[in-house]
């Protein structure tokens, strides 16, 4: 078996036979290359945390090198791979579509070296880099763009003691932002009260925000602090504040013009000094057009905006953070699971996620409970592999047979690969599925 010489954390195993330009690329990006044999006996020689990852090259086409590729993916299921394969090779086959759907990425010759390097740069000390949190900033994760430019926009507002507005779709992050925001501020010491506005009865806001005396109303047995109060010299971040009635937003309106609050049931002022960071998921110039939201308020928050990305905009940080909440949950929970297949990255990075974060932590919680091998697929994340659809004919209607073909594997894998039972599920024959998997090219006695 052919090695690269010495002794690299940063490896790639190429199953075949790299180009000297693919060698050359890989080795001034700083990463080794250990060529193996496709006639090789053995295993590809990986120890420790030498081998960070493995290609299969696939451009020859040979059999022999197909049926070592299988071999060696299944003995290392452990180690990230990649396949690179040549345009003419019939990706709809079989045999080379489980080969692809267990690759974290795949290639057509001849190979983008840059993106096989981005590929590659997701994985050993390139993942830990893109996960890394910023000591002030934990849950903030990601090195996009549109992560970087958050990131500025939080150091660049946090120490001006000013109100900002935080806007973006729901399961963003607007909360994660605004604690930020106060740990790096002059406040960070003092505390950070977080009310969600959309969740107050309309009968207590007043009371929950400005606190109230005894016996301003029935059940008021005893004074009571509001948020605002009781955060004195920290932090108020109140969320969904599109949903605050509008009585409540004619006080807040008050405490922010002049710095001071009345407890209800009470005429005296208190002054308060307290930060306030507010969110919506809504349009709040919509709201005040039609007269749902006061625009004195609204341009009283709207000092300093927020705009928070949404999961779709981020790019291959969806990848780092489903990751993260997987690493997250094992230490919770215990899961099989450890990492994802690249059918599963593919599909992640393909997804709209119209849930953004939120959305993604669910799906990620989800598939950790039900996955039954160390790498979590496509299926198990409720999405479909976009490799799958470019690989059905193209002679073919490609959505409706990829949406055919994703259905049934799904069932077959929830019901076990019991035929009547996916029978039942999807309310047809067993015929009808027997049918349904020779038409896909699902071999069910090798996925069992």
């Amino acid at each position: 078996m052919g090695r690269g010489t010495g002794v690299a954390r940063h490896c790639v195993a190429w199953l075949g036979q790299p180009t000297a330009e693919e060698s050359g690329g890989l080795a001034r990006a700083g990463w080794s290359v250990r060529v193996v044999a496709t006639d090789a006996e053995g295993g590809i020689g990986a120890c420790g945390g030498d081998v960070v990852a493995a290609l299969a090259d696939l451009r020859g086409g040979e059999e022999e090198g197909l049926r070592r590729a299988e071999r060696m993916v299944a003995e290392h299921s452990g180690l990230p791979w990649i396949a690179l394969i040549a345009p003419e090779t019939p990706a709809h086959e079989p045999r080379v579509v489980r080969l692809l759907a267990g690759c974290i990425d795949f290639f057509t010759s001849p190979l983008d070296l840059p993106r096989l390097l981005g590929t590659l740069a997701r994985f050993g000390d390139g993942v830990q880099a893109a996960s890394a949190q910023s000591p002030d900033m934990p849950g903030l994760l990601g090195q996009s763009a549109a992560m970087d430019a958050l990131r500025a926009t939080l150091r660049k507002y946090a120490p001006v003691d000013l109100p900002v507005l935080i806007t973006g779709e729901t399961g963003t992050g607007k909360e994660v932002a605004a604690r930020a925001l106060h740990r790096l501020s002059a406040r960070a010491a003092r505390p950070f009260a977080a009310i969600n506005c959309g969740a107050l009865p309309p009968s207590l806001v007043q009371s929950e925000l400005f606190g109230h005396e005894r016996g301003a109303f029935t059940g008021a047995s005893a004074r009571r602090l509001g948020h605002i109060e009781s955060a004195a010299g920290g932090t108020v971040f109140l969320d969904e504040i599109g949903d605050l009635p509008l009585d409540a937003q004619t006080n807040l309106l008050r405490f922010l013009q002049e710095g001071t609050i009345e407890r209800v049931g009470s005429s005296q002022s208190i002054r308060a000094d307290v930060r306030v960071l507010a969110a919506t998921h809504v349009d709040l110039e919509k709201a005040v057009a039609a007269g749902r939201f006061r625009a004195d308020l609204y341009y009283r928050l709207n000092v300093l905006r927020l705009p928070m990305p949404p999961l779709r905009k981020r790019g291959d940080d969806v990848e780092v953070l489903a990751q993260h909440f997987l690493d997250d949950f094992r230490r919770q929970h215990g899961s099989r699971a450890r990492a994802f297949s690249g059918a599963a990255r593919r599909a992640m990075r393909a997804f709209a996620w119209p849930g953004n974060v939120r959305e993604l932590i669910n799906r990620v919680q989800r598939a950790a409970v039900v996955a039954e091998a160390a790498l979590i697929g496509a299926a198990e994340l409720d999405l479909a592999d976009p490799a799958a659809i470019r690989m059905v004919p193209a002679s073919l209607d490609c959505t409706r047979v990829a949406a055919e073909r994703d259905a049934v594997l799904a069932c077959l894998r929830e019901s076990r690969f019991n035929v009547s039972e996916c029978a039942r599920r999807l309310k047809v024959s067993r015929v009808t599925v027997y049918r349904l998997c020779r038409k896909h090219r699902l071999t069910l006695a090798e996925m069992r």
